[in-house]
């Protein structure tokens, strides 16, 4: 799955890695880990990373991007990392390289670039890119590892969503075995500051539910204006306080901006993936996120999530 990658890396003097826009913890890890990893088994390449900022994951060493030219991308290979669509990556001009590749994890869309290493199957992109390391005999350093591993727990929910499996804990322990310290990553990524653990609690209190129990929060424009935090803290940030009641399978969370309406989806046991491939969006079976026009979309996306309960059709 991995030898048409490394031969390109191997081809290449630049490398540019990209990622998506509103970085997670998995799109910050892997890039960070890659870049390191490339570094380390090829000392004599030139390897940057593009972006915007890394946010709540700057704790992540190797997180900071770098600021280049467009004439960087001449002859160079950009590596896009878990993006399953264009439009989602930060930085559009990867499409400047002479050679572009892709190391995803989400439902596979369509082909965008020269070379596709695209697994569905894997909880993470760190996990993918540590398997890539460890199939094709990388050596593999400490930052590295650690990089990649926090990835792989941020987008396993620890270890604990549908998509863990044997493998992803094969991979954890290889990771593991360069001996990091994993105190730091559990306490930057569970640890919040008081006004963060009150503005969840504000939201758990906004939680409603239709009648086939489907629970949504719809956050208008005007109240979003008034917690001073960005669009991705409260749209990505606080879809999960309705996770884990009893007897809710479906939950999304709806967030007006000044020009859309942000949408992420969750399920314990539907695909809901298919919703936000409906209304333009993709991602993962039971975690996919849509950009929606307005609030009218949103209250027919709600409808489409109700009939999917009442079809009972389970993955």
């Amino acid at each position: 799955m991995f030898n048409e990658l490394l031969n390109e890396i191997k081809k290449h003097d630049t490398i540019i890695i990209h990622r998506h826009y509103n970085p997670d913890g998995d799109a910050i890890g892997s890039q960070a880990g890659l870049k390191y990893l490339i570094k380390e088994n090829f000392p004599d390449k030139t390897v940057y990373a593009v972006g915007d900022p890394a946010g709540r994951y700057a704790f992540i060493e190797g997180c900071n991007i770098d600021d280049i030219p467009d004439a960087a991308y001449s002859g160079a290979l950009a590596i896009l990392l878990d993006s399953s669509a264009k439009e989602l990556i930060s930085d559009d001009r990867y499409v400047l390289a002479e050679k572009t590749a892709r190391i995803d994890h989400h439902m596979f869309i369509g082909k965008f670039c020269d070379v596709e290493v695209v697994d569905s199957t894997a909880e993470s992109c760190a996990g993918l890119i540590a398997l890539f390391a460890k199939e094709c005999g990388l050596k593999l350093s400490k930052r590295s590892a650690k990089a990649l591993f926090t990835g792989m727990v941020t987008d396993s929910g620890r270890f604990r969503y549908d998509s863990t499996n044997s493998r992803t804990f094969m991979i954890a322990s290889y990771l593991m075995e360069q001996q990091f310290d994993t105190k730091d990553i559990y306490a930057n990524l569970y640890s919040d500051d008081l006004k963060m653990v009150r503005l969840r609690a504000t939201f758990t209190l906004k939680a409603e539910f239709t009648e086939k129990n489907v629970g949504y929060i719809y956050t208008d424009y005007e109240e979003f204006k008034t917690y001073g935090v960005s669009s991705f803290t409260i749209s990505r940030g606080m879809v999960n306080v309705m996770a884990e009641i009893k007897g809710v399978d479906i939950w999304v969370n709806f967030t007006e901006t000044e020009d859309s309406v942000l949408c992420e989806l969750r399920s314990t046991k539907y695909n809901i993936n298919q919703i936000a491939v409906k209304y333009g969006g993709g991602g993962h079976l039971l975690a996919s996120g849509a950009t929606l026009k307005n609030k009218e979309e949103a209250l027919s996306m709600l409808e489409d999530l109700n009939n999917l309960v009442e079809r009972g059709e389970t993955v």
